[in-house]
């Protein structure tokens, strides 16, 4: 290579010298330039060639040229001809240069250290399962099984720090030292009239670079299950790479012409952004079930704290389509929201299971559809803003009737979540007909309601959605088939330890019959045993119901059959084989009575003293 020229002294040798130094960077002539960079020489070189640079550019536009002789003309053409071809080995040169910087200086991007920040407030993507009872919070590959006890406070508040003001977080995408030159060659090629050529390039190399970011965050292939991944991807992506890459084209082309900073914003993002929103659009328009529901509530949530941050990032005529489609796929979420809330009242309603649950238990669809209620309320904020009409009960005589005037302080959402118990007790009562057993039946209703009010009660949020004049109706329910229970059981039972029938009277005496005593003690005890041989088997799953109706028909039985004995066992004892009708004590009573609704599978023995 030439030495460097040091000095331009006329117009002619200024150009002459312009040219010689840009032929030395001629990588296609010059075997010296091939495979160097002048950006990566010193700074006294670069300085030379964008010098050079501009001296060209200056005489292609400078008047100097223009002469009237035919002479002048001809030396006029000549030296355009030189300047034109050395421009465009400029360019070529400064292309190349603009490409290896955008290359070379691009920041490393560590999306682990900016999902720490953005997992704060990133919702896990929920599903409700059949038969679970707690809340737990999972990794990234699990899900949430169905919720309850005081979960719900935990997530409300994890939900109230969901809206974001200002959030968008703008890094260096390119090495701060390197945007100063890239802006110096964008500077000239503009100039040039090579600004598409700039924009081409600028948009392959920063599209690959976008290309490698979406792999690092894991969203070039993604399925339902991973919407957690997505919103914090989603996040990161929009409040950190799409707002430095737009910094990023305003450092460069802002002031340089007009809108091309925007032009190369959108030749770089666009692709990506569209993809982007593809996942949350599918999600809307795939097949509704219930156990979406709140994927797309946490979909819907994330792009409504997002929209801000898109609106602003976004803001020009060229990026409507990108605005539009979020703003298209936030109403279709809703959309989605409302229909399957809709849908799953009527699955409910129709859920056409026939087999009785062993013992009378708690119904599976009765812990799913509370697991699902609870998890609805701790959504109320957004589906408050969601569900704007009241529930349709329709004039079916199969559905169950409700009525709304005495909840007109309600707001739509909680309608909808009493109108889900409604149903749900409604088809428990058509379960409970499956039930061979009278008694059996009451425990089941007694058991599934009380569920329901507990789970009510547990959950703050959602015992404020219900109300308590709704909720005291619930109460009500469950404790009248506890003493359903008790009649149709016991009635019989304590019948046999009335006194009717057991004096005698005659012209010579009067007393208790011994026989039809005999009977009594035979009588109470065989039902007694079977009792006790069946309802052993029965559940009560909850302790403290379990007690209480312990206790309730201990409060009758024990005293009449106390009394009972007190007063005849001596007519028993002065008889033939007592031990036949005198088989339990009150101990022994009060004892056996705690086998009942311990769900065992087979009934144990009866325990004497």
């Amino acid at each position: 290579m030439e030495p460097p020229e040091t000095s331009l002294d006329s117009d002619g040798s200024k150009l002459e010298t312009a040219e010689r130094i840009i032929l030395r960077w001629d990588s296609a002539a010059t075997d010296g330039a091939r495979g160097k960079m002048i950006f990566q020489s010193d700074r006294d070189e670069v300085d030379r060639f964008l010098r050079a640079v501009d001296e060209i550019q200056r005489s292609l536009s400078s008047v100097s040229f223009s002469s009237s002789s035919s002479s002048a003309a001809t030396t006029v053409d000549e030296h355009e001809v030189k300047a034109n071809s050395a421009i465009q080995i400029a360019m070529a040169r400064l292309e190349d240069e603009f490409r290896n910087i955008l290359l070379s200086h691009t920041t490393t991007f560590e999306p682990d250290s900016l999902f720490l920040e953005e997992s704060s407030s990133v919702s896990p993507s929920l599903c409700v399962e059949l038969g679970e009872d707690t809340t737990t919070v999972t990794t990234e590959e699990e899900e949430l099984n169905s919720p309850g006890g005081s979960g719900s406070s935990r997530l409300t508040r994890r939900r109230s720090s969901y809206r974001s003001t200002s959030s968008i977080r703008e890094m260096d995408l390119i090495s701060p030292e390197a945007v100063s030159d890239l802006r110096s060659i964008v500077q000239r090629m503009v100039a040039a009239g090579y600004s598409r050529e700039c924009i081409q390039v600028y948009g392959t190399v920063r599209k690959s670079a976008m290309e490698t970011i979406f792999k690092q965050l894991g969203i070039v292939k993604i399925s339902i299950g991973d919407i957690r991944k997505w919103i914090r991807a989603a996040k990161v992506c929009i409040r950190v790479v799409f707002s430095s890459e737009k910094r990023l084209c305003e450092q460069l082309f802002d002031g340089i012409c007009t809108a091309m900073d925007e032009t190369c914003f959108m030749e770089t993002v666009k692709a990506s952004a569209l993809r982007l929103f593809t996942f949350p659009e599918a999600i809307s328009i795939s097949r509704r079930s219930p156990e979406k529901l709140f994927k797309i509530l946490d979909l819907h949530d994330a792009l409504t704290d997002m929209l801000p941050d898109i609106e602003a990032i976004f803001d020009s005529d060229s990026s409507d389509a990108i605005r539009a489609q979020a703003v298209e796929i936030q109403s279709r979420l809703a959309e989605a929201s409302r229909g399957i809330l809709s849908e799953f009242e009527n699955a409910v309603l129709r859920e056409p299971s026939i087999v009785p649950v062993p013992g009378g238990t708690i119904h599976p669809l009765t812990r799913y559809v509370m697991n699902y209620i609870v998890m609805i309320s701790d959504y109320k904020q957004t589906l408050d803003d969601l569900i704007m009409s009241n529930p349709s009960t329709g004039s079916d005589p199969n559905t169950p009737d409700m009525d709304f005037t005495e909840l007109e302080s309600k707001s739509p959402l909680d309608l909808h979540l009493i109108w889900l118990i409604v149903v749900l007790h409604f088809n428990l009562e058509e379960k409970s007909k499956h039930y061979r057993d009278t008694s059996l039946s009451h425990i089941f209703i007694m058991n599934n309601i009380h569920y329901i009010v507990q789970k009510v009660k547990r959950s703050p949020e959602l015992r404020e959605m219900i109300g308590d004049h709704y909720l005291r109706k619930l109460t009500g329910i469950f404790r009248h088939a506890a003493t359903n229970y008790q009649r149709a059981t016991w009635v019989r039972v304590l019948n046999s330890l009335r006194d009717e029938g057991l004096h005698v009277s005659g012209s010579f005496s009067s007393g208790v019959s011994r026989s039809a005593l005999r009977e009594r003690f035979k009588a109470f005890n065989t039902m007694f045993e079977e009792v006790h041989r069946t309802q052993s088997t029965w559940s009560v799953p909850d302790a403290q119901l379990r007690e209480e109706l312990r206790i309730s028909l201990s409060e009758h039985l024990i005293p009449a059959y106390r009394s009972f004995l007190g007063r005849f066992r001596g007519h028993i004892e002065s008889g033939r084989h007592p031990e036949n009708y005198l088989k339990y004590s009150v101990e022994d009573i009060e004892t056996i009575v705690l086998d009942l609704f311990e769900g065992y599978t087979t009934p144990p023995h009866l325990r004497r003293r």
